[in-house]
């Protein structure tokens, strides 16, 4: 008589009950029903608010009870109620009234390409472990670097977002130009400190950069910007010779295709000949705005993006991805492998000297990665350049659009209008901004006309700080936005404008 462990191992022998296993039919009767609660939920994603304003109490309620659970539940109950809960409290940046951070409204096509790469489930770290989807990722890198007019030759690879993308350029940067062998010895083994040129606007993880990689933020030399938000290049070469003078050993400029504030560019032509004359690593960090390159009327400064030795994108921005997806693209691909190849003993991933395979692991900070590439390959299989030209052109005259009515209104004032960005800010008719104490209150206002706005769920913007001055920000990179919403905009920041101005003006002393 057999025991009960035997049982059990003659019943692994010919089948096994696990529970998270589903029969093919059973997962076409939940997938239908997904895929059905979602159309739904896109077809009526306008009427919906773009935001709630829970708490993280509430939220955590909805949750119900926090204790592990013991025993499953039924699938389709489980996506029934997520669904809903998903639904109903997020911020919706797929709706057309959001504007807010730099985050796209996600194509269809890509959320259904993270169904079907998740069902493969392809680790994209080796070739043996991947073999097509490491081929489609190659490709979705040549034709990013084809949309933006980069060298197609380059090398590259699908990360998680912006930062990402800039820190695997700028950890390729220092390995490439430090003068001593820094993977062996590290940043300390320096006669001379590295140092990297930025302009005052460029984004935070540069920051983050220098403190994580060993470098220190007092390694990063911040340039002024002009009027205009663009670094000035008589700063720039003031600064490097300075640090040459001083005994440094300066490396690196980031320059921006698209501030994250303004939208701003920088001379990326005359920033390149600055750096070919000091021999440094030009860096173009053009998470939001390098897409427009591919633009027909894209202006010299953002074409120069071309003249990079890194480029930082995230398609999750201006071209509609789902999130995660970053890339990062270098001009010789060598500096990747010289930055981050190990080939230890049990990694049997090499190929035989005359086919060898892109191993991606060998290209960034991953071993084990996701196959971010497919939904960004499918969408531009499924709309091609002209397709990206019209979507990415309707948001920038969108952005024009909403610039000439807050010039139209005259409670509202302009600030700055750059590829798809438009800022602006509310003034009442009656306020004297020229003096220290009406700038103070502006600035004030403006500041709880967007946290009332963010958290009303008619529309959502973000803000920018230019020159001190506080101003409203609308970044449209939504292909579901019209003319109307922006129309709508307009009337919304108006009316809130006055109901906190007439507030504030009540509880403080006369301005």
């Amino acid at each position: 008589m057999k025991t009960g462990s035997s049982v059990k191992q003659a019943n692994l022998k010919s089948e096994r009950n696990a529970p998270l296993a589903m029969s093919g039919e059973e997962f076409r009767v939940l997938g239908h029903q997904m895929v059905d609660q979602i159309a739904v939920f896109l077809d009526g994603i306008r009427e919906r608010p773009v935001t709630v304003a829970s708490s993280p109490i509430a939220l955590r309620q909805l949750l119900g009870s926090d204790e592990l659970p013991v025993n499953g539940a039924k699938a389709d109950e489980l996506f029934t109620e997520t669904s809903r809960l998903l639904f109903e409290n997020s911020l919706l940046n797929g709706h057309p009234r959001f504007w807010g951070y730099i985050t796209s409204s996600a194509a269809p096509i890509g959320a259904l390409a993270d169904l079907l790469a998740s069902a493969v489930n392809p680790n994209v770290g080796a070739a043996v472990l991947s073999p097509v989807a490491t081929e489609i990722e190659a490709q979705t890198v040549r034709w990013l670097a084809d949309l933006i007019g980069y060298p197609r030759d380059c090398g590259g690879l699908l990360v998680s977002g912006g930062n990402m993308a800039n820190f695997v350029a700028f950890l390729a940067a220092t390995k490439a130009k430090a003068s001593w062998d820094i993977k062996n010895d590290g940043t300390a083994a320096a006669e001379r400190r590295l140092v990297a040129y930025v302009s005052t606007e460029t984004h935070i993880w540069i920051d983050k950069a220098a403190e994580l990689f060993g470098l220190g933020k007092s390694s990063i030399r911040q340039v002024p910007v002009d009027a205009d938000q663009k670094m000035l290049i008589p700063a720039l070469i003031s600064a490097i010779e300075t640090d040459i003078s001083n005994g440094l050993q300066p490396f690196m400029v980031v320059a921006a295709a698209g501030t994250v504030g303004t939208g701003a560019v920088d001379p990326l032509p005359a920033i390149k000949k600055v750096c070919e004359r000091y021999g440094l690593w030009l860096h173009v960090d053009g998470a939001y705005g390098a897409p427009a390159a591919m633009l027909p009327d894209a202006s010299e400064d953002l074409r120069g993006l071309n003249l990079a030795d890194s480029v930082a994108l995230d398609p999750h921005k201006w071209l509609y991805s789902p999130i995660e997806a970053g890339c990062t693209l270098v001009r010789d691909k060598r500096y990747l492998i010289d930055a981050f190849s190990h080939r230890p003993a049990y990694y049997n991933f090499n190929g035989d000297g005359e086919n060898d395979p892109i191993n991606f692991h060998e290209y960034g900070l991953q071993n084990s990665r996701g196959f971010r590439a497919l939904k960004v390959w499918l969408a531009i299989k499924h709309v091609g350049r002209e397709g990206y030209e019209k979507m990415i052109g309707d948001d920038i005259r969108l952005a024009t659009e909403l610039f000439q009515f807050v010039e139209a209104e005259p409670m509202l004032e302009t600030g700055s209008h750059n590829l798809s960005i438009t800022t602006f800010r509310f003034v009442p008719k009656d306020l004297d901004s020229g003096t220290a104490e009406g700038s103070e209150y502006l600035n004030k206002l403006n500041t709880e006309i967007l946290n009332r706005i963010q958290k009303g769920g008619e529309v959502f913007v973000s803000n920018a700080l230019i020159d001190g001055r506080y101003f409203l920000r609308a970044c449209i990179v939504n292909f579901r936005t019209t003319t109307s919403d922006l129309e709508a905009l307009v009337e919304i920041v108006v009316r809130i404008g006055k109901e906190v101005d007439a507030e504030l003006r009540s509880a403080t002393i006369a301005v």
